[in-house]
């Protein structure tokens, strides 16, 4: 057996080395290429993708420059002068611009790629280009000239929002941002569980900067358990504006100005509503959430075309590629963007696209071949597709509609109701996991829709959710359109059989293959689960909006929080990387904090937190305190608490008198002391967890895992070398050269004002390394849950100014 060693090195004397082996795999007469990159260096988890994961030196170059115009815009006396660069992209001087189009030229002929489109607004190009240039290079090359076999195509999952509070009434939204009512909660609750009876993954979520969009994402990431996941929120996918529409009653508008005419607004594909002015109240450039957007990328008004082009952009640099290399993509989007991704999908034509309506709440589900060509959904009965439409809908709209009206209203009617919807573990014999208990609420939603259904009036007006395609028509399925044909053929005097082929929509002969389920089980590749976008200050209002004349904080700012209480923690269970979620007390902590950093007028750009469930929820809760859900939000492992090894899931108290007060306290506070590590077998190691089994990419490989992994699956496995068990010291390692290479570069030495969301030992390290603190100190310090402590940069010292309320 053969092996060909390369070896490079790099400007941080990182050593690669490439191995290319071919193996006779069994009986098969074929070869196996596996391509591996082994680091050595001196940091215990490696170094891959995170020495320079931003590009520092080109991100400095292009800060200083959107500095430069930022000040020359900041002159104007009026709200129209905005910096052109927020929390989310990366503004680029014209040579720069230019030089990258050139490059873009170099690899589409060397590798047949298209180059990353310049607009980064959501931060997920800075995503895809963290990883070294030689990494980089080394893959393209071997990948030309050993060519693997192509992966299978992810799916794409396309979800609308869930009712809003504005839907309910029948309101012209568009780039307005009221939030979900409670039946759009339950809406995007029901669509989780949809995907979770249909065995759906979802790798990475797109969504828009409208509160709707980005709460239905939540909701549904939440009910799935995935709240890990990678949300990249552009403006891109914002609902249609409305333009001088917004915030005016359909129904009045209708009787007022003709029914005719709106709906010409409404459903045509070219015609424009009358535009907004700079002062309207809902004109979008006063919202702080834009302030990175040109005047004239602002839409005073909106066409359901131009709609469509401002789309566009996502789907062709940023979903297809996710597709392309295997990864499932769910879109949490609005009525119109979602119907300009069905239009380019489908190549629906300028007129077709006017028929085509996208519900509340319900998953269409996108399947393709090699080419992103989408498969047309199989010939089962269970299947739902709309004419026009290769996406498959997994339910048939308006059925959990009508099941929660009937039950708003017997709420509200019948004395000591009790929500059939509502299932709590404690009416079960025996608890739930909460896949059992998410499954278990699907059937009786169904089975409450199902009776609903009965008291649905075919003849009724369709009731409007907001939706502006078919002319306010009902949705026609295929199963309908079938119908329909049958009905004509017998006028003819033709027969007619609805499961023979000859019925489908497109004149076909040929049976449909159907889906192959096993696209779902592709692999993919090691990927990064973490958006990192560059980010910018941002100017900020001088009201805050319900406390009056409250000052705002401007300068560059590090607020650091420990997340709520957990039931570990009420407990007093050790928890380390077992992802618990908060306990009701904790989530009140989360918000008592976002209440009280609004009330000190603290704003931010930017906003840290590990992969654990509690300190994310703990972001969540104060972001949306604050109003600002539209931030971004980056998630690291490297944030993650301690790892306790074998102490993981133990009472203290247990572990106290098991072992002696005093192993108990060097385990427990030592500063170079770590607890009994776990086996590669173990429920808490998290190397069986798939966030870091799957997506975890910035450790180097461990030969003796790899090895364990390989034996276990039957073939060969690289596995990377993830903590079994961490001293307070073995934390700090990871933690602070995040700050110090990654959050420092990236966000505080720009101006930026930061949220850390964290875990005690964490943040010990944040502490340690921003105050100096000495070792023997530092295990003394005592981290409360969900008070923010406040360290002003300029300064470098905690500000004692900022009072529990």
């Amino acid at each position: 057996m053969s092996f060909d060693l390369v070896a490079s090195r790099s400007r941080n004397n990182t050593v690669f080395f490439i191995i290319k082996k071919k193996l006779f795999y069994f009986k098969m007469r074929h070869y196996i290429d596996i391509f591996c990159i082994l680091v050595l260096s001196t940091g215990k988890y490696g170094t891959v993708a995170f020495q320079r994961p931003f590009g520092v030196a080109r991100t400095r170059a292009v800060a200083r420059q959107a500095s430069t115009d930022t000040e020359s815009r900041s002159n104007a006396s009026d709200d129209l002068s905005r910096p052109i660069s927020n929390g989310y992209s990366m503004s680029m001087s014209g040579n720069y611009q230019n030089s990258l189009q050139e490059k873009g030229k170099l690899l589409r002929k060397l590798f047949g790629r298209r180059p990353l489109e310049l607009d980064d607004d959501d931060g997920y190009n800075s995503m895809r280009s963290e990883s070294s240039k030689m990494i980089t290079v080394l893959k393209s090359i071997n990948n030309v000239i050993f060519p693997k076999p192509r992966v299978e195509p992810g799916t794409l999952i396309l979800v609308r929002h869930g009712e809003s509070l504005w839907n309910a009434n029948a309101t012209f939204t568009g780039w307005a941002d009221p939030g979900l009512s409670e039946r759009g909660r339950r809406e995007v609750e029901h669509a989780a569980r949809l995907l979770l009876e249909g065995g759906y993954e979802i790798d990475i979520v797109f969504t828009s900067r409208l509160k709707r969009a980005i709460m239905s994402s939540w909701i549904m990431l939440q009910e799935m358990e995935q709240i890990y996941k990678p949300v990249f929120k552009t403006w891109r996918l914002n609902e249609r504006m409305y333009g001088a529409l917004t915030g005016l009653c359909k129904f009045e508008t209708a009787e007022r100005l003709g029914a005719d005419l709106v709906q010409e607004w409404r459903g045509s594909l070219r015609t424009r509503p009358p535009p907004l002015t700079p002062n309207d109240e809902y004109w979008p450039g006063r919202d702080r959430k834009y302030a990175d957007l040109s005047l004239e990328q602002i839409p005073m008004t909106e066409s359901l075309l131009d709609c469509m082009e401002r789309t566009a952009p996502v789907w062709e640099d940023k979903i297809k590629y996710e597709l392309r290399h295997g990864r499932n993509v769910m879109v949490v989007g609005h009525a119109n963007t979602l119907r300009g991704l069905v239009k380019t999908i489908d190549g629906i034509s300028d007129e077709d696209i006017q028929m085509v309506s996208i519900p509340t709440g319900i998953p269409i589900i996108y399947k393709f071949d090699r080419d992103l060509k989408p498969i047309p959904p199989s010939a089962e009965k269970s299947t739902v597709s709309q004419v026009h439409m290769k996406g498959l809908f997994l339910e048939k709209p308006g059925l959990l509609k009508e099941a929660l009206k009937r039950e708003e209203e017997w709420a509200n009617q019948v004395p000591g109701y009790n929500n059939t919807l509502a299932l709590s573990s404690s009416q079960m014999s025996v608890p739930l996991t909460s896949l059992e208990r998410s499954l278990l609420k699907l059937r009786a939603e169904r089975e409450l829709g199902e009776w609903a259904g009965q008291f649905i009036d075919p003849n009724a007006a369709p009731e409007d959710d907001g939706s502006d395609g078919n002319n306010g028509k009902p949705m026609q399925f295929i199963e309908d359109q079938i119908w329909s044909d049958g009905l004509q053929a017998l006028e003819r005097g033709d027969q007619f059989d609805p499961d023979l082929p000859t019925f489908k929509d497109d004149g076909s002969m040929e049976f449909s293959q159907g889906d192959d389920d096993d696209d779902d089980e592709s692999p993919v590749s090691p990927y990064v689960i973490s958006s990192k976008p560059c980010v910018t200050s941002v100017p900020s209002q001088v009201l805050v909006p319900g406390m009056g004349k409250t000052p705002v904080r401007r300068d560059p700012v590090i607020v650091i929080i420990r997340h709520g209480k957990t039931g570990h923690n009420l407990l007093g269970l050790f928890t380390g990387w077992d992802d618990v979620a908060l306990a009701q007390d904790g989530i009140e902590e989360a918000k008592d904090a976002g209440r009280l950093l609004k009330k000190y007028g603290f704003e931010f750009d930017v906003v840290y937190t590990s992969w654990l469930s509690r300190a994310i929820e703990t972001a969540w809760h104060v972001l949306s305190e604050m109003d600002c859900l539209w931030l971004p939000i980056i998630k690291t492992w490297r944030l993650n608490e301690r790892m306790y090894g074998e102490l993981t899931g133990l009472s203290k108290q247990m572990v106290k008198q098991r072992h002696g007060e005093t192993q108990f306290k060097a385990w427990r506070r030592g500063y170079k002391t770590p607890p009994p590590k776990v086996s590669s077998f173990s429920p808490h190691y998290p190397g069986n967890d798939p966030r870091y089994s799957k997506y975890l990419s910035d450790l180097r490989y461990s030969v003796r895992e790899s090895l364990i992994r390989s034996i276990e699956k039957g073939r060969p496995t690289l596995a990377r070398k993830l903590p079994k068990s961490e001293s307070l010291k073995d934390c700090m390692d990871r933690t602070i050269p995040f700050f110090t290479e990654c959050i420092v570069p990236q966000a505080v030495d720009q101006g930026k004002r930061v949220l850390i969301s964290s875990s005690e030992n964490a943040i010990r390290g944040l502490l340690m390394h921003l105050c100096d603190i000495p070792e023997d100190k530092i295990v003394e310090l005592e981290i409360p849950n969900g008070l923010p402590i406040i360290f002003d940069v300029k300064s470098k010292c905690m500000d004692h100014r900022m009072r529990s309320a």
